[in-house]
């Protein structure tokens, strides 16, 4: 009972504080990263971290959120931002996904708090020639642009796998996410390919909340596991990653929840399933 209070007293502070968007377009066609599995050979990328920001496309005169819902930052944020497309990452830094995900969502930007942001670029959607002329052209443009909180994400190459790896725990040892890996001489091409993978010490992925379970021992009276259900309709319980706020107000029944997983059993479900954060609807 009281985690269904306190779950419906969550719900009803949200839709109260939460920002009404201004009409969203088509969302964009991006590119989109799978897996690295240890068949590619990165000698033939070059390699970025991984930021834990929103990721946000510039179509030239307005700025936007990946489902395609206007990013409601201040004018003097995009005044300035090239008239072509690009597409990259708000991020505030290592670790603060949190806080930058509270800033981005109010419809009345606060300019303070705008001041940290960055918009960390990587791609020139749509633009000709391989990823290797892209970077190089981006890098040029952000250079003549003259924008302090405008910047390329720094890309570089690395001889093997063994380097790969090493580059990656020290990553992830000073709080970062993992490593993305752009293919070199790929040419533009949006949806889902090996021409960006991303690699991290874990596999993460999205599933609906379908009922809050209660919990036992110390977590008595309140949320003990989500069930949740991914987009293949298979059902399971994620029990572990969550603060002692989140099991008094869990994320709501119908929303969507990123979760980190440790393969697959013989059944096709995620092996030790981990709470990670709610998925925005930007």
């Amino acid at each position: 009972m009281r985690i269904r209070q306190v779950a419906a007293a969550f719900l009803t502070s949200v839709f109260l504080a939460m920002p009404v968007m201004a009409a969203a377009v088509a969302p964009p066609a991006l590119v989109l990263a799978e897996v690295y599995r240890n068949a590619i050979d990165p000698a033939g990328y070059w390699v970025s971290e991984k930021l834990d920001g929103v990721r946000a496309y510039w179509d030239g005169k307005q700025l936007y959120f990946r489902s395609g819902h206007p990013v409601p930052a201040p004018a003097w944020f995009t005044r300035d931002f090239p008239a072509i497309p690009l597409d990259g990452e708000l991020w505030l830094g290592r670790g603060g996904f949190e806080r930058l995900s509270g800033i981005v969502r109010k419809t009345e930007p606060v300019d303070a708090e705008w001041r940290r942001v960055r918009y960390m670029l990587f791609e020139l959607p749509g633009a000709e020639g391989t990823f290797t002329a892209r970077k190089d052209r981006l890098k040029q443009l952000l250079e003549h642009a003259g924008i302090p909180w405008l910047q390329a994400i720094d890309q570089y190459r690395v001889a093997d796998r063994k380097t790969l790896l090493a580059d990656l725990d020290k990553v992830v040892a000073v709080n970062g996410e993992g490593l993305m890996l752009h293919r070199a001489d790929a040419p533009y091409s949006s949806g889902r390919s090996d021409d960006l993978v991303k690699l991290k010490h874990y596999l993460d992925s999205e599933a609906k909340v379908i009922a809050h379970l209660p919990g036992a021992g110390r977590n008595a009276g309140r949320l003990g596991a989500l069930l949740v259900e991914d987009p293949g309709g298979r059902r399971f319980r994620i029990g572990t990653g969550f603060s002692d706020a989140q099991r008094e107000a869990p994320p709501p029944v119908g929303s969507l929840v990123t979760y980190r997983y440790r393969g697959l059993t013989a059944k096709g479900l995620p092996r030790f399933p981990a709470f990670l954060r709610l998925r925005e609807a930007f």
